[in-house]
């Protein structure tokens, strides 16, 4: 039988032995209540009457009328309460006797009569009440022995189910949930050994059958799992960058060869053991398991390895998996790696060196060429025609580009070398954007585009070099202006939020897609279908610039609507 089937029939026959019983009750109560209110109707309402008229007729010698009047009103009762045999006999000859009394009220002889005949009617109902109060008892036995039947049998069945129906439902839960550990444990021979034609026989059945396959999984997977742990390990031990493995605790799981040879330390000096604890007397460990700031991103570290000062980039991984059976992710451990990067640090640094070279050595040439054109335009030299002039024009526009542009080069190699020096103190920002405006502002009344300034009163000032500061904002206006329609308009904005001063220029130009907005600021990068007119260092020099003295830059643009430069800076 089925559990929801049992579990139906126990609640559906207490439920109706609850009825039966509350039945039973109620019909005994009824019968006791009924018996009682009949001796009170038909029996002690006579008795009252006959009490009154007993008083009535002693008073109808002193108050005839009054007396009279009360017996006759208590008569007329007495003859609608008839109920007993012979008592409608009897209250007939008190009705015979009172009118015979009215006619001759001193009569004595017609008084006893009239008594006699009140006492026998008392008597009748005396012996009426005692035969009643007897049944009534008789019902209240009655009534009792049912109850008590009843009741016995209600709680025989409720006791029965009490002992029985939880343990049928509980014994194979409690037993199916020690299996279940016992599975947990890895104890894949254990099994279930109940078959009733229930819910827990259909489970007991699935149970074992899943123990089964667990069972055959672990059996033939065992092999395979030490196969693969194994090939695992080698692989670890076989890649040339530094592996660590941590635990949760700290406790380090794994190192391969090439991590134990930076630490110069043994592999049963770490394995188990913690990081911290290791930390203490190893420098490179400490710096490997300190939470810096930059821990979410990679980072490069300076360590003596191979014989030679190499460049690592470390990398903590946070490994997190999906226990079996449940839907939240929970973290591992984590692995750091090292890679190594020193091939592509010394080809960076022979790049800037180029760089740096070549941009020294281009600006003498560049700059003859344009002393030379100077040179050209004055009247003593000779006298130019217009065919002339618009070549030394030309000339003398892409060496003021080629002039630019060497300056850049020269500039991002002196910050990638750490060669350039930063002039930070206290700045005026008002100075900083009146300077700025006035450098562009021919360049602006050419293309006809207004620049407005929005400055908020009373700024504080702000720690930066007002020299680079002035550069970067420089930089932000031309590109607003080279990328904006003419008759527009470009909007220069200076406000303070909390320590900080935030510079805006924003124009009203065809905005940036926002596949771009996280590589403008990215050296060499230009928007596809931009002006190629500049080499893409003029951003990534200003982020330089900005992040150098402490600040952030960033951009908010949409196609279309427009873009934001902006910069902060802290206060003094």
């Amino acid at each position: 039988m089925k559990t929801k089937t049992k579990l139906n029939l126990g609640v559906g026959l207490l439920f109706m032995m609850i009825i039966i019983l509350s039945l039973v009750s109620a019909y005994s109560v009824f019968s006791i209540k009924k018996d009682t209110e009949n001796i009170l109707k038909a029996n002690y309402n006579t008795l009252e009457y006959s009490r009154n008229m007993l008083s009535a007729l002693d008073g109808i010698s002193t108050d005839e009328d009054k007396a009279i009047a009360v017996f006759e009103s208590n008569l007329k009762k007495q003859f609608v309460n008839i109920t007993e045999v012979g008592e409608d006999k009897v209250t007939s000859n008190l009705s015979a006797n009172f009118v015979l009394l009215k006619k001759n009220r001193n009569d004595n002889s017609i008084k006893a009569q009239i008594r006699q005949d009140i006492f026998e009617i008392m008597k009748l109902n005396m012996n009426a009440i005692r035969q009643k109060s007897d049944l009534a008892k008789r019902t209240a036995e009655t009534a009792n022995l049912w109850i008590a039947c009843v009741g016995t049998f209600c709680f025989l069945i409720a006791f029965n189910l009490l002992i029985n129906l939880p343990n049928n439902i509980a014994n194979p839960i409690k037993e199916l949930t020690a299996s279940i550990k016992e599975i947990a444990n890895r104890n894949y021979s254990e099994r279930v050994h109940f078959y009733n034609h229930n819910e827990f026989g259909d489970l007991a059945k699935s149970f074992n059958t899943m123990a089964q396959k667990l069972e055959e999984y672990s059996n033939s997977s065992l092999h395979k799992l030490t196969f693969e742990k194994k090939r695992l390990e080698t692989l670890i031990n076989n890649m040339h960058d530094p592996i660590i493995g941590l635990d949760t605790e700290g406790m380090i799981l794994f190192v391969n060869d090439s991590a134990l040879k930076i630490i110069g330390m043994k592999q049963e000096e770490v394995i188990g053991k913690s990081a911290s604890a290791l930390a203490i007397k190893n420098d490179l460990m400490r710096s490997l398991i300190i939470n810096d700031l930059e821990s979410e991103k990679p980072h490069s570290m300076k360590i003596y390895a191979d014989g030679k000062e190499s460049y690592f980039e470390k990398e903590t991984i946070s490994i997190t998996v999906t226990p079996t059976g449940e839907d939240k992710m929970i973290s591992i451990g984590d692995v750091i790696i090292l890679r190594n990067i020193t091939l592509f640090k010394e080809l960076d640094f022979a790049k800037t060196n180029f760089i740096a070279t070549v941009s020294h050595e281009l600006k003498t040439p560049i700059s003859s060429i344009k002393m030379s054109l100077q040179l050209l335009e004055k009247e003593a030299t000779g006298k130019i025609n217009e065919e002339q002039q618009q070549l030394i024009d030309s000339i003398k526009e892409d060496s003021g580009r080629l002039l630019k542009i060497t300056g850049e080069l020269l500039e991002i190699s002196q910050l990638e070398t750490g060669n350039i020096q930063l002039n930070i103190e206290k700045s005026d920002p008002y100075e900083i954007i009146n300077y700025a405006i006035e450098a562009v502002k021919v360049q602006a009344e050419q293309k006809q585009i207004k620049l407005d300034i929005e400055a908020e009163n009373n700024l504080p000032d702000v720690k930066a070099d007002s020299e680079k500061t002035s550069w970067v904002l420089i930089n932000f206006l031309t590109n607003a202006i080279r990328y904006s329609s003419e008759n527009s308009e470009v909007v220069v904005k200076l406000t303070q939020e909390n320590n900080q001063v935030i510079f805006k220029v924003i124009d009203t130009g065809k905005g940036i897609d926002n596949r771009y907005k996280t590589k403008v600021f990215d050296k060499y990068f230009q928007i596809p279908g931009s002006h190629k007119s500049g080499t893409g260092l003029g951003l990534a020099i200003s982020k330089e610039f900005i992040e150098a003295q402490n600040g952030t830059i960033g951009v908010e643009s949409e196609l279309g609507l427009g873009s934001t430069f902006y910069f902060r800076l802290g206060v003094v």
